[in-house]
């Protein structure tokens, strides 16, 4: 545990750096904007080079990394996008046709979702034309060095611990990395495996800070329905 703990130390410090957005004049506007909880976590976000960005379901944890990721990217502070989540579920969906990109659509749908309430659907698109969005499966991440880039790490609480380590590895000079989590929502089979607890427990590191969004922007009822469950006994996710 202490040799994962100096090799992760060693490659969060190595990337230190500022990407506050530079442009004032943005040749770009939001859709929507980020409200004063998601606003002062992105001032701390843009801080560090690793984030971890809890919230429970309907906290806004996606849509406030989207919003960090393309802002960085529009401002040109960052040349791309690069988003990647572990694809293990309780349910099977059996074998996906088509390439990688066909294969991991849907599992980023969120992703691209949140990106489409942010920027209208063409500009979106055309990004990914372009490649400035880039999907890339977990699988697919070992031996790559991602340089002046934003990842998002979705649903990171199913990472391991090993593909966590990995994912860290692949932060090159001048990018960002944020991984976007529930610990609440652990599809693995022992919550202890999960890699999203292991980083969230490194307190020592310069550049790693974890945030957590409490507000829940999705329909009135899940709020209450959520409090409900809670209190029940014997309750089984």
């Amino acid at each position: 545990m202490l040799d994962i703990y100096s090799k992760e130390e060693e490659i969060i410090m190595s990337t230190s750096f500022s990407n506050k957005p530079k442009n004032n004049k943005k040749g770009y506007r939001f859709l929507l904007s980020l409200n004063p909880e998601q606003k002062k976590a992105k001032s701390i976000i843009l801080e560090n080079d690793v984030s971890i960005i809890l919230g429970n379901a309907g906290s806004g944890k996606t849509l406030l990394a989207c919003q960090i990721a393309l802002d960085l990217t529009l401002g040109k502070n960052v040349e791309k996008i690069i988003i990647t989540r572990p694809t293990i579920s309780k349910e099977d969906l059996g074998y996906l046709p088509g390439g990688i990109d066909d294969k991991m659509d849907p599992w980023v749908a969120p992703v691209y979702g949140n990106m489409y309430q942010l920027l209208r659907r063409e500009r979106i698109d055309a990004m990914i034309g372009d490649r400035q969005i880039e999907i890339v499966p977990v699988s697919y991440m070992r031996g790559r060095t991602f340089t002046n880039s934003v990842i998002i790490v979705d649903e990171a609480q199913n990472l391991t611990h090993d593909q966590t380590l990995m994912i860290l590895q692949r932060i090159g000079k001048g990018s960002k990395m944020m991984f976007c989590g529930d610990s609440d929502q652990i599809d693995l089979k022992s919550t202890s495996e999960s890699g999203l607890k292991f980083l969230q427990s490194i307190k020592t590191v310069n550049g790693l800070h974890t945030t957590e969004l409490l507000e829940n922007h999705r329909h009135p009822i899940l709020k209450r329905i959520l409090k409900a469950y809670d209190n029940m006994p014997g309750k089984v996710l």
